[in-house]
């Protein structure tokens, strides 16, 4: 049997080149136990460093990216899929070192995979993916860590990306009032569609704290940036209250002291959505089913076609990309 897949190489100079290419299912990996008929999978940053080989996460070529997809199991050797059954994979590592969703078939280790949540299709997981499962993660995180509605104003850092816009909507569905942070002032109106109840520029969080502790505005915070936002926020934050953070965007150095956690009990959460055990992954897409807006869903996502990733791909990188890119592959 062949499938078409969006492979990655290497040329003889170092450089990368993507095609897409019929391959045989000998080609998959040897070592998973479940086939997936792939219907859909999405566009994330991981992605686009995968499809240009940034950032060292392909370690062999040829490879196909991809960390999210979702389908129809086609064979399984695990009693806990059957053929037919609906699923849903993100994270640990696939579309890195393990062959990904950006190809009509999938063969991967059981442990790896979700029941498709009762309630979504394949293309609304898809819009959702890795973005959005963070988003409902730090959701949970912040909530666990006593943030209410009733505690203030939550602030979204990088907002109109993946994480971000998903983030919005959450929180906006659950009554929070949510302080949205871009430096692209076209996407106002659309933050606002999605929740945001005010909009603050990029500019007004870009630099490093000049003193340890700044005037007490936020409940809680949804960081995607990292780096001087981040440790800018930190000042702000109001006491006890918490920042999970999520992304990088901005940098991995966070030029920071620890006053914030000392003076106020500020929390810092680390949120990981690759490695997260069975448990918290289920919990997380229970939520989404009756926390995420789906209409908001489906206005912060666009498709493409796995020819189309090629010329995607720097756009995410250069955060040129609005919400959630879903990608038809079945």
């Amino acid at each position: 049997m062949s499938f078409k897949a969006l492979i990655v190489d290497k040329n003889p100079d170092g450089s990368i080149r993507q095609s897409i290419e019929t391959l045989d299912e000998a080609r998959l990996p040897a070592d998973g136990n479940v086939m997936v008929d792939v219907e859909y999978s999405n566009v994330n940053y991981k992605d686009g460093l995968c499809l240009t080989g940034g950032g060292g996460l392909v370690r062999t070529y040829p490879h196909v990216p991809g960390i999210d997809f979702a389908g129809t199991v086609a064979e399984s050797a695990d009693p806990r899929f059957r053929p037919g059954d609906r699923v849903v994979l993100t994270g640990w590592r696939v579309g890195e070192v393990w062959w990904g969703g950006y190809a009509e078939k999938a063969r991967v280790k059981a442990d790896w995979l979700v029941p498709l949540p009762e309630g979504l299709t394949s293309r609304q997981a898809m819009a959702i993916g890795t973005a959005g499962f963070t988003a409902m993660l730090a959701v949970m995180a912040l909530e666990q860590h006593g943030l209410t509605p009733a505690s203030g104003e939550v602030l979204v850092t990088g907002a109109a990306g993946g994480v971000g816009s998903v983030a919005v909507a959450i929180l906006a569905k659950r009554g929070y009032s949510v302080a949205a942070v871009t430096g692209r002032p076209e996407t106002e109106s659309y933050l606002r569609d999605l929740g945001a109840s005010r909009i603050i520029p990029r500019a007004e969080l870009a630099e490093a704290p000049t003193r340890p502790l700044d005037k007490e505005l936020w409940a809680g915070a949804i960081d995607n940036v990292g780096g001087p936002m981040l440790a800018r926020v930190l000042t702000q934050m109001k006491y006890g209250a918490s920042v999970a953070a999520v992304g990088l965007a901005g940098g991995n150095s966070l030029p920071a002291t620890v006053i914030p956690f000392l003076l106020r009990g500020v929390n810092l959460l680390g949120i990981d959505s690759v490695m997260k055990p069975l448990p918290g992954r289920l919990a997380a897409w229970k939520r989404l089913v009756t926390d995420l807006p789906m209409d908001k869903l489906e206005a912060m996502a666009t498709e493409a076609e796995l020819h189309d990733l090629p010329e995607l791909a720097p756009k995410i990188l250069a955060g040129q990309v609005r919400g959630r890119v879903v990608v038809k592959i079945g």
